[in-house]
């Protein structure tokens, strides 16, 4: 099952920490299988939010919500199960410094 780890932290906090971590822990979920994608994030200053209301477009700067933590990446996991899911996801070097929210994904069903 293909779980999607959400990387969240402050973003001061977040430009302290080494990538070379990060490359570490996606080199070892590479080598184990258990990594499908991922990515680390612009800072939040570059994010552009867009809504769809009644047919008309919406475009604004920044998030859509002003938070403590911000989406800094996303690591998108093979695993057995939840569980599997959260051990990989616990050596993501961020959880550290921040949070990492883990869900399986949802495919989609054609009718």
């Amino acid at each position: 099952m293909k779980y999607l780890c959400l990387v969240y932290g402050e973003e001061a906090k977040m430009a302290e920490m080494d990538d070379a971590e990060c490359i570490v822990c996606r080199d070892a979920l590479i080598e184990s299988g258990h990594f499908i994608a991922g990515h680390a994030l612009q800072p939040v200053s570059t994010a552009t939010t867009l809504r769809l209301r009644s047919g008309k477009v919406a475009i604004t700067d920044g998030p859509f919500a002003e938070t403590k933590e911000q989406l800094a990446g996303f690591y998108l996991l093979e695993a057995r199960d939840l569980n599997e899911a959260l051990t990989k996801a616990a050596k993501i070097p961020p959880a550290r410094i921040g949070s990492i929210e883990v869900r399986p994904v949802r495919e989609l069903q054609a009718d």
